[in-house]
């Protein structure tokens, strides 16, 4: 399909609206084409399993990425470079089996895709069939652009990623991207090539607003912001960020709506003192 067919195509249940709409059916990327033709925006979360994944679902939000954060948020990599097919392929399938109307997106972990087309579609092919992910998530502009266009020609709708990509941590760094006339046309050439390749949406990380801004009404795809601004078609957070659950610093973009680590903790400090002191279980929890 393509992505002028897909802007006019309905949804078929009737529901329009990503967020707060009902449906029996999970949502796809021509729910997305739509939204950004009727300027609605949309939140995106991350997620790396089922029990949060269904409480994320129950919540109505619309669109799911099993990102290869989980890195850092789960497995206890320093940074996403580490992550593997394996590891991928078991987050998302896991996030798909607890959910039942959001669009999952999985990620392409670094070094199964950048070989080339053929390697990013049988990565792509694998969280497809195995984990069943509606679609895929991965880095790059305009050097990804025939991955893009290979999986997409296949049936594989994919999310592009572009401005700071925490894949190339080595070669980068963790920094603003865009900055500078030279470095800002390189971001809208690269999101331009997504485009063209055939993505039906493409994330903004950590790119100044004005130019995040600028991508938004350029671009016919929606975008999704993360470190970029208000002006992008949808925003996507680290979960673990949002609900507060993540130690130490966190980006400044980040907008904490919950302390999840400190009432977790206080729970499990409460259960170890009645546990201590002989005050669980009590009768009301023991088994006659």
């Amino acid at each position: 399909m393509t992505q002028l067919s897909a802007a006019h195509a309905k949804p078929s249940d009737g529901s329009k609206a990503l967020y707060g709409g009902k449906g029996t059916r999970r949502i796809t990327v021509r729910d997305i084409a739509l939204a950004k033709e009727r300027g609605e925006k949309w939140p995106m979360l991350t997620a790396y399993d089922a029990m949060t994944a269904s409480v994320f679902d129950e919540a109505g939000i619309p669109v799911l990425l099993v990102g290869d954060s989980a890195g850092n948020c789960h497995l206890g990599y320093e940074t996403t470079v580490p992550v593997t097919m394996d590891e991928m392929t078991m987050l998302s399938a896991a996030v798909v089996r607890g959910t039942q109307r959001a669009l999952i997106v999985g990620d392409l972990p670094f070094g199964s895709y950048q070989e080339g087309p053929v390697q990013a579609l049988r990565s792509a092919t694998r969280l497809v069939k195995d984990a069943g992910v509606g679609a895929v998530k991965l880095e790059g502009g305009e050097r990804s652009h025939e991955q893009i266009r290979l999986l997409v020609e296949s049936g594989i709708p994919v999310m592009a990623h572009i401005g700071l990509t925490p894949q190339s941590v080595n070669a980068m760094g963790y920094r603003v991207q865009g900055r500078g006339e030279e470095a800002a046309q390189q971001l809208l050439r690269d999101a331009k090539a997504v485009q063209d390749a055939g993505a039906f949406a493409v994330v903004l990380e950590l790119v100044p607003a004005e130019l995040a801004a600028e991508v938004t009404r350029v671009l016919h795809i929606p975008t999704v912001g993360i470190g970029a601004g208000p002006e992008t078609d949808a925003q996507v957070l680290v979960w673990t960020d949002m609900l507060g659950l993540t130690t130490g610093r966190v980006p400044k973009f980040v907008k904490k709506y919950a302390a999840l680590r400190e009432v977790m903790g206080d729970a499990v400090k409460a259960y170890a003192e009645d546990v201590v002191g002989g005050t669980f279980p009590t009768e009301e929890h023991s088994v006659h």
